[in-house]
């Protein structure tokens, strides 16, 4: 289960060129190297709400129609969230022939084709999110889980655990921190769906409104708010601003809203005056209240489904279907004499976000102070609302709205109580030790008084952050990166940002690392030299030389190729960054700081690429003066073995700072020691050497002895856990005596008597045993 979340984990942080590099085409979801006919095939689609997961399986849907992905014969998709009512039970056959489609004849015959044929049929489960709640997957355990009803979660179950046609396969969307790894033991392919980059924004809004005269006045329009725009990297979110954006240049309005909930305020009011007939605003007041208590009691459950006959009426019923906010869905039927059943679900999660934050405002039976506990910025022991997760921003949003005639139109509520509930708001955030939250929280803090555009609460946020602010492995969306930018403006703290594995986009990178109060940042290094090569490109040698001035890589640990190439690219850049500023300014010489300070670089390449890596980056090691600590120890063992020793040793002479070296667990022989022995002396400021854990013998330990006393600088020797024996360990001690600089030999090995070690301990109190 943990490997499965670290799985989970890498796949939402991971960089965006790595991101772009493994860019794969709609033919290629099914195609699976080495992957066995027999055996279910599970394939995950991750992308947060709203990214275009369920357009994408319904494309796939469609292009199988038109012929393609031909291995199936069978494809049935099920949206999650109308399948899982905890009440409904169904059997295989029920879930297949009646759900999805009800064929006119023959549907024993092709059942019991597809229970014989199970590669040929292809299962889409869109939405996971709507399966799952606090409680584990349950078993299967009907006797004939095929025929048997059972609950959705059992009858899933069952898939995954082969019970159930074993050999078909499943297709998953779900969100990044829905919790499949649990349920779903063994995953062959996962693929996620990212937002679009500022060009396709701008092409999706040119083709919403390519038959509109208004084209080119629209996509200025939302470009010129920049907070909207921003949004637009969201297709869902893209697709509201322009239905706002059409609606305001109907009316002859010049500007958009300026935030997030104005924007739905607004959308909620076009809706319904667009179709208003001759019912009252109260009768509309009163459904609208009815339908957000029905969100957020599915919300609650997380939940966006519900059957239509549990709604409270007839009214709220119309209104819902009318104004577009439900959309209804039919359940199966276990025979044709039982009478059809409907179920209604939130036509957007969006929208369901926003109508449970109109509840908690409008719900008579919350009191004021209670509202701050559905913010999602409380302390560590408070479950934050993820599953809602805007809904914390539309009800921070929404208490400083309330005076707005838009709000008012959707609402009876009086300006007392709006007054009271701002207040309760800001005495909240002000007693709110903001330097005690997680960066997760902070940013939630961020986002929600970004949403209030209340001068006092962002002055006031922005003067209490911590100089030092780490994003580490928090995803930072557009959006996140607007807000953040926009509140660091206000401070007059100089800061230190660090950005790594935020999946931050080029042109958030570079707004932020253009701040004047951005001191420093860290970030990913390939995003970083990407962002470096576009300002080459564009010769803006200003920006260019500021951000590498603030770029901090110490401490630098390569896992991945990718980080040596990405080490590489930087050393590469540093050549090409000297003609630039000898260009702009005249100087002949120029170093990047981030590689005239790195101190400390680890190296955890594993067995299958560590030599490979190595040899690579020996040729680039001369670049780093400053290198003190080099570690080529990793849990995974590198293996470089005797020719990354001595292709190392060769260029020992050119890092004269050099304090450490680790070449534990590397399957070093005494042909290795021979070669790193020789060229040890020229590595004048080195005082620790770890060779732990290798395959030295005597010989190797009789050259490692003959040149210690040349090696002056050297205070610390670890040679323990190889296969040297009392001969090698005596020539180690002998030479020990020439060494009073040395401090500390630790020479443990199991081929050494102990006798003898502790004889030799005696003679030498440094030797450790």
């Amino acid at each position: 289960k943990n490997s499965a979340k670290a799985t989970e984990k890498e796949l939402v942080t991971c960089s965006l060129q790595e991101k772009e590099k493994t860019a794969i085409d709609r033919s290629q979801i099914f195609q699976i190297p080495q992957y066995k006919d027999l055996e279910t095939k599970v394939i995950v689609v991750l992308g947060k709400a709203g990214m275009g997961k369920s357009i994408l399986v319904q494309k796939i849907c469609q292009d199988w129609s038109n012929g393609e992905f031909s291995q199936f014969e069978f494809v049935f998709w099920f949206d999650c969230k109308q399948i899982s009512l905890p009440e409904k039970r169904y059997s295989l056959k029920e879930l297949l022939l009646e759900f999805f489609v009800k064929p006119q004849e023959g549907s024993k015959e092709i059942f019991e084709y597809i229970l014989q044929n199970p590669a040929k049929v292809l299962l889409v489960f869109d939405g996971f999110k709507g399966l799952h709640d606090h409680e584990n997957f349950s078993r299967c355990s009907a006797s004939q889980p095929e025929k048997d009803s059972c609950s959705i979660k059992e009858l899933l179950s069952g898939l995954i655990q082969k019970k159930i046609l074993n050999g078909c396969t499943l297709l998953f969307t779900a969100r990044p921190k829905d919790k499949l790894y649990q349920y779903v033991s063994k995953v062959d392919k996962t693929i996620e769906i990212v937002g679009f980059s500022p060009q396709q924004r701008e092409l999706y809004i040119s083709k919403y409104f390519e038959e509109s005269p208004c084209c080119d006045s629209a996509l200025k329009l939302i470009k010129e708010c920049e907070y909207l725009f921003s949004h637009c990297y969201s297709p869902v979110m893209c697709r509201f601003v322009c239905f706002l954006c059409e609606t305001v240049l109907e009316m002859g309005e010049k500007s958009l809203p300026s935030t997030l909930t104005e924007v739905f305020l607004k959308v909620f009011q076009q809706k319904i005056i667009l179709m208003q007939t001759d019912v009252t605003t109260t009768q509309n007041q009163e459904s609208l209240a009815a339908l957000a208590r029905i969100a957020w009691c599915l919300g609650e459950k997380h939940q966006s489904a519900m059957k239509s006959d549990l709604l409270p009426s007839k009214e709220v019923k119309e209104f819902a279907l009318k104004y577009g906010f439900f959309l209804p869905f039919a359940f199966p039927r276990h025979s044709d004499s039982e009478e059809e059943e409907f179920g209604s679900t939130f036509s957007d999660f969006v929208i369901q976000n926003f109508l449970c934050a109109l509840h908690l405002l409008l719900a008579e039976e919350l009191k004021d102070k209670n509202l701050t506990k559905y913010l999602s910025f409380l302390s560590k022991k408070k479950k934050p609302y993820n599953w809602l997760d805007l809904m914390p921003r539309f009800l921070a949003g929404l208490m400083f709205l309330q005076d707005d005639p838009y709000f008012c139109s959707l609402s009876n509520e009086d300006a007392k109580q709006s007054t009271k509930k701002q207040k309760t708001l800001l005495k909240y955030i002000r007693r709110l030790q903001i330097n005690t939250l997680c960066p997760e929280r902070l940013l939630e803090l961020l986002r929600c008084v970004y949403e209030t555009q209340n001068n006092y609460l962002l002055q006031h946020v922005a003067l209490r952050l911590e100089p030092d602010l780490s994003f580490l492995g928090i995803v930072l969306t557009p959006p996140d990166v607007h807000v953040l930018h926009s509140i660091l403006k206000r401070s007059r703290k100089e800061f230190s940002l660090d950005l790594r594995n935020s999946s931050i986009d080029m042109q958030g990178l570079q707004a932020l690392a253009s701040l004047r109060n951005v001191a420093s940042f860290r970030a990913s290094l390939s995003d970083t030299v990407r962002l470096w090569k576009s300002l080459e490109q564009t010769k803006d040698y200003e920006l260019l030389k500021a951000s590498t001035e603030k770029f901090v890589l110490d401490p630098f640990k390569a896992k991945t190729m990718k980080d040596i190439s990405d080490l590489s690219d930087l050393v590469e850049m540093q050549e090409k960054m000297m003609n630039c500023v000898q260009e702009a300014s005249g100087c002949t010489s120029y170093e990047i700081p981030a590689i005239r300070n790195l101190r400390k670089l680890e190296f955890a390449l594993g067995p299958a690429c560590g030599l490979q890596g190595l040899l690579k980056l020996v040729k680039i090691l001369a670049a780093f003066p400053s290198l003190q600590h080099l570690d080529l120890d990793a849990l995974s063992e590198n293996g470089i073995g005797d020719e990354g020793v001595k292709s190392l040793s060769e260029v020992f002479p050119t890092l004269t700072s050099l304090e450490t070296l680790n070449l534990s667990q590397n399957k070093i022989t005494d042909l290795g020691a021979e070669n790193l022995a020789r060229a040890l002396p020229s590595l004048s400021s080195l005082k620790t050497l770890s060779l732990y854990n290798n395959n030295i013998c005597d010989f190797g330990a009789e050259n490692l002895a003959k040149v210690l006393p040349a090696m002056t600088s050297l205070r610390e020797l670890d040679v323990q856990y190889n296969k040297i024996t009392g001969i090698g360990a005596q020539q180690l001690t002998d030479s020990l005596r020439k060494c009073p600089h040395i401090k500390n030999l630790m020479m443990w090995n199991p081929t050494i008597p102990y006798g003898v070690l502790e004889h030799l301990q005696q003679l030498d109190s440094r030797i450790s045993v």
